[in-house]
């Protein structure tokens, strides 16, 4: 079994002059409920189909399970997806031995942007850069399923 382990973070600051690459996302939902997310994904020029557990009690880890599909099936998949659609751009930013996605989004979530952090443990420490905000770890109303639900723009 996969555990995904992550920390979510608000961004105050500059942060695309550190950044190593940028990559356009657009992803739907087929299901949404916090028990068991699918997500349907491109990500440049690949597809993604994507399972979600429900989180740990801090938020910081879940169940994940990822499968490259063609582009194609992703864009059949889109057309049966819940309503709303998460449109971004991940920035790929080094800090330390960490690598942060940060995530500007578009559309509805426009002004929002997020950073992740991958890491092996809960408690395992990190460099954190100056453009680094508030913590949103746990927080549901950051997760990418429901910001299709309740955009940025609404709130």
């Amino acid at each position: 079994m996969a555990q995904e382990i992550e920390r979510k973070f608000l961004v105050n600051g500059d942060f695309k002059s550190e950044a190593q690459k940028a990559t356009r996302i657009t992803q739907g939902y087929l299901s949404s409920v916090p028990e068991r997310t699918v997500r349907v994904r491109i990500k440049g020029d690949k597809g993604f189909i994507t399972i979600k557990g429900i989180g740990s009690d801090s938020g910081a880890s879940r169940y994940e399970w990822e499968k490259e599909i063609p582009v194609a099936e992703v864009d059949e998949l889109l057309k049966i997806c819940e309503p709303g659609v998460i449109d971004k751009t991940r920035f790929l930013v080094k800090a330390g031995p960490h690598t942060f996605e940060v995530d500007e989004f578009y559309g509805e979530n426009e002004g929002l942007t997020v950073a992740e952090v991958e890491l092996s443990a809960e408690n395992e420490s990190f460099e954190k850069p100056s453009w680094l905000g508030q913590e949103v770890t746990g927080n549901v109303k950051y997760y990418n399923s429901m910001l299709m639900k309740n955009p940025f723009k609404k709130w």
